[in-house]
């Protein structure tokens, strides 16, 4: 059977007790053996030192790591010294990702697109770095329209990223016509699907509405149904996301990506469904 990537995603806690706590959770989900854990970024790079820490820390657990870099609201002399201080940690990916405008912030910087971040990054490191970058089967919800948008992730790709980590989705199509799309372009880096368990119906409505992940209207009609009981919304979204990862596999996606909101029991259960662990 085909060895299927795996990696996650953690974002950096803000106390002591959540970094104890995603200690915890780490332990757990390295049972899976993933090819990287990765570390989200706060607009304009307001959770650098605790990005930092994290990514610090799992690689001192002898895990790869990937710090994800955002460049809106950045210099290119602030990311020069970024790139040397994970250089110097031994760090060998970087998720590049134009990120977020901050609030407050009329402009965007040094870096307008992430495509100028991959080149900047190529131009200063070489191939020291493997670069992921995003990508968004639903279109990212700043484009203008699907074409721009798919410009926007070619130009990412020839910029040199290595490869791809989508948007989560519930669409399996939505995904497979992006890299057909994608695929029609010229470009060939693997584009590995983003996965997000389902512990909570609201949350996850409201998490969508802000960042334009869709979720399909049969879905939101049986979370809805499901009222507030707890373990049918947790049992119904196991269900989900488990046959979503399997009709991913099966039509060719090359690992899964999980958006694991620093928990780590849905991952695991999910995995264990895919005779993944």
């Amino acid at each position: 059977m085909k060895h299927t990537e795996l990696s996650i995603e953690f974002f950096p806690p803000q106390t002591p007790e959540g970094v104890e706590k995603l200690r915890l959770v780490r332990s757990k989900l390295a049972v899976l053996k993933p090819e990287f854990f990765s570390v989200t970024f706060g607009a304009g790079g307001s959770t650098r030192e605790r990005t930092f820490a994290v990514i610090k820390e799992i690689a001192a657990e002898g895990f790869a790591a990937a710090p994800h870099l955002s460049c809106i609201g950045s210099t290119r002399e602030n990311i020069r010294e970024i790139l040397l201080d994970y250089k110097a940690a031994g760090i060998r990916r970087i998720v590049a990702l134009r990120g977020d405008l901050p609030s407050g912030m009329a402009e965007a910087g040094e870096f307008r697109y992430a495509n100028e971040l991959v080149e900047f990054i190529r131009s200063e490191t070489g191939d020291h770095f493997h670069l992921e970058v995003a990508a968004y089967p639903e279109w990212h919800p700043q484009a203008r329209n699907p074409h721009d948008d798919l410009a926007a992730f070619a130009r990412k790709a020839r910029a040199g990223a290595n490869s791809a980590i989508t948007q989560y989705f519930y669409n399996a199509d939505a995904y497979f016509h992006f890299v057909d799309e994608v695929r029609a372009l010229g470009v060939d880096i693997p584009i590995i699907p983003g996965i997000m368990p389902i512990a909570s119906f609201s949350k996850l409505a409201r998490f969508s509405d802000a960042c334009g992940a869709e979720l399909p209207r049969w879905m939101r009609r049986k979370f809805e149904g499901l009222g507030d009981d707890v373990d049918a919304i947790r049992a119904f979204g196991l269900d989900v996301v488990t046959e979503l990862c399997q009709r991913l596999l099966a039509g060719g996606a090359p690992g899964l990506h999980f958006y694991s909101m620093n928990q780590s029991v849905l991952t695991l259960e999910i995995c264990r469904r895919l005779q993944l662990s």
